[in-house]
């Protein structure tokens, strides 16, 4: 199966040119088109959340994929080295049109990915060192960087239902469904029962007071009943 992959950002923008050219480059191998996949999306997206992503989960091993250009799978050349390397495991031939590039089991496709994929590598490197020359140039700001200490917003969210957290444990409610209540994993429950046992103790034994109280009876006949 011979499919084309188009892409561009945004609405404004025309598929035309780029169906064409595909269309001239599969008329010259003498290739069938089987299948055209077009959509209006960023290639900052993933292409998880695409439908290149569907796309290359369906391909099977001697297909065919077709762009007019590598920067149509992706805007980073981590991920396209990433989709070439799903192509090439599975043995999918991928042809770039306007690059002249054709990837597929050959040795020179090959070489070719392993310049791609050195490439890739530097560029995550250069990412990764601006990252750090920037968080550095920050601190040395004095600002402060990451969570500031103390901040437990999951273990605020238990507190500040604590008193109904305590009722529902007193009816019997699992752990697990408390948890999922209040979006919070087992382990900062357990640090909430931790370090808020006191509290829960407490609550606990105002309830079983309040609990026990003896009702009070308004007597028959009384003045001040509201019956009267």
């Amino acid at each position: 199966m011979t499919i084309a992959y188009l892409r561009i950002s945004t609405e404004k923008q025309n598929l035309a040119n780029q169906k064409e050219e595909i269309r001239r480059f599969a008329e010259n191998r003498n290739l069938i088109i089987h299948q055209w996949v077009t959509e209006v999306v960023s290639g900052k997206k993933n292409e998880k959340e695409r439908k290149l992503g569907a796309l290359l989960k369906k391909l099977r091993q001697g297909d065919i994929l077709i762009v007019t250009e590598l920067s149509r799978l992706s805007r980073t050349l981590t991920e396209i080295m990433t989709i070439m390397g799903q192509c090439l495991e599975k043995k999918i031939t991928l042809y770039s049109t306007k690059d002249s590039y054709a990837f597929d089991d050959s040795i020179n496709s090959k070489v070719l990915c392993f310049a791609f994929g050195l490439v890739a590598e530097i560029e995550r490197n250069l990412i990764s060192m601006r990252t750090k020359e920037a968080l550095a140039l920050k601190r040395a700001e004095g600002v402060v960087l990451g969570r500031r200490k103390g901040y437990t917003p999951k273990l605020n969210i238990l507190i500040e239902n604590r008193h109904q957290i305590v009722r529902m444990l007193q009816q019997g409610a699992s752990i697990t469904r408390i948890c999922e209540e209040h979006n919070v994993s087992r382990d900062t429950f357990n640090e909430f029962r931790k370090r808020y046992r006191s509290v829960v103790l407490a609550f606990e034994r105002k309830e079983r007071r309040r609990l026990n109280r003896p009702r009070t009876r308004t007597p028959q006949g009384d003045p001040n009943s509201s019956d009267s």
